[in-house]
C-alpha cells in the first residue's frame, strides 16, 4: 500500500545538522549578521552578503570550524 505524502514528510527530520547550527551561532555572535550556511559531501558553504564579512570570516574559519567540530573545508562566498 502506498504512504501518503503526510505519512511520508511526518517520518522526515527538517532539523539543521549541528555543524550549520554551530557555524550560523558563531557568525551571529562575532558580527552579528546572518549567513547562509550549506551542507555538502565534503565541505560547507557559506554565503554573506558582503566582500568585506567574506575576506574577515576566512580569517576565522580555523574557529568556525571548531566550533563546529567537522573536519570538512569550509568555502566562503559572497551573494
Amino acid at each position: 500500500m502506498a504512504d501518503s505524502l503526510f505519512d511520508i514528510l511526518s517520518r522526515k527530520d527538517f532539523s539543521e545538522p549541528s555543524e550549520i547550527t554551530a557555524i550560523k551561532q558563531y557568525i551571529q555572535d562575532h558580527f552579528k549578521v546572518e549567513a547562509e550556511v550549506m551542507n555538502h559531501d565534503f565541505d560547507i558553504i557559506i554565503t554573506v552578503s558582503s566582500a568585506s564579512l567574506a575576506s574577515t570570516l576566512r580569517f576565522h574559519a580555523v574557529k568556525m570550524r571548531e566550533a563546529a567540530a567537522t573536519k570538512k573545508r569550509l568555502v566562503i562566498r559572497i551573494r
